[in-house]
């Protein structure tokens, strides 16, 4: 076990993390810091945007720093649970005895990438949802413990919708963040193009362990919370409730339900990560403001009316965000 990390070991740790990470993957800077928010946070992430964005080789990249173990899932309509999971098969053993034996399936990693999660039906949809939630696996009568750290990174494909089945607003909770994946600008664009026509590729080294994530973690708890601070996740939480007194007033009119308890959780919780990651041992209101629009976005689920005025949850968000904001003095 490597000697415990204090906090600016930490931060120092952070930041070559993602320097390495930056050797592969250009730019999207708001999608690494998501994903590393989530690891460290104990969460799981879901991506949406189209395809050739470099969601896979982000993952790839993650699993290559950290050592970890990493597994993908292509997600289809004839995907079974089992194929997740893992099933029992049949051993025959030298002397002809015969034995069952629990065959560990994709899941059984640190890393999961779940590509497409929106195309497979939803009996193995809720397989995987389980297994996040739970951090376990059961076949027959015996339960597997999944090994920490244990992130699955979902995407979908915001195109191409016929014959997909979305994901329920209350299995879409269990994410943690909900992350945008955008298209690159013309100078990011620019520099994966040179990468793509240079004679080697590059090539990242091991910055981290499995107990360096795992310290990293603890660290994070670590993290100092104000008072004010916790009231001002709080408020925002409450402002997207339709019913609630706090509510803002765009909520009111175009919000069917807001935030459960977890956006609050998941607010002060990845809000935490990202001070680390910044170099700071205090959670700030800047923090929450930051993480806000990925932790809640997928928690909102609009009326009728906002359809109709083509508002989006992220136009919402940021109005209240806008609103509650104390102003700095």
């Amino acid at each position: 076990m490597p000697q415990e990390l204090n906090p600016q070991q930490s931060i120092e740790l952070l930041d070559l993390i993602r320097q390495e990470i930056s050797k592969i993957i250009v730019g999207q800077r708001d999608v690494v810091d998501g994903v590393l928010i989530c690891l460290l946070a104990g969460g799981h992430v879901l991506l949406e945007g189209v395809p050739g964005l470099g969601k896979t080789t982000l993952l790839r990249t993650l699993s290559r720093v950290l050592h970890l173990k990493y597994s993908r899932i292509q997600f289809t309509p004839d995907l079974m649970p089992a194929d997740i999971v893992g099933s029992m098969i049949m051993e025959t053993d030298e002397r002809g005895s015969k034995a069952l034996r629990f065959q560990p399936g994709p899941i059984f990693a640190h890393l999961v990438l779940a590509d497409e999660i929106n195309r497979a039906t939803p009996k193995t949809q809720s397989a995987l949802l389980e297994a996040m939630q739970e951090r376990t696996v059961t076949s027959g009568t015996t339960t597997h413990q999944l090994e920490a750290p244990f992130l699955v990174m979902a995407t979908q494909n915001p195109i191409e919708m016929e014959g997909t089945y979305p994901l329920p607003e209350a299995q879409l909770d269990r994410f943690l963040m909900k992350v945008l994946v955008n298209y690159p600008s013309r100078e990011e664009l620019n520099r994966i193009v040179e990468r793509t026509i240079q004679l080697e590729e590059a090539e990242v080294g091991i910055q981290a362990e499995r107990d360096s994530i795992l310290q990293l973690r603890a660290v994070c708890h670590q993290v100092l919370v104000a008072p004010h601070v916790q009231e001002y996740a709080i408020d925002l939480v409450m402002a997207t409730q339709a019913g609630s007194p706090h509510s803002h007033k765009l909520a009111q009119k175009y919000i069917r339900y807001g935030s459960s308890p977890r956006g609050a959780q998941a607010l002060v919780e990845c809000g935490r990560v990202l001070a680390l990651m910044n170099g700071r041992f205090q959670l700030s209101i800047d923090d929450i403001r930051t993480v806000a629009p990925a932790v809640l976005r997928h928690r909102i689920i609009l009326n009728f009316d906002a359809h109709a005025d083509g508002l989006t949850p992220d136009n919402l968000l940021t109005e209240v965000i806008a609103e509650r904001t104390p102003v700095a003095t």
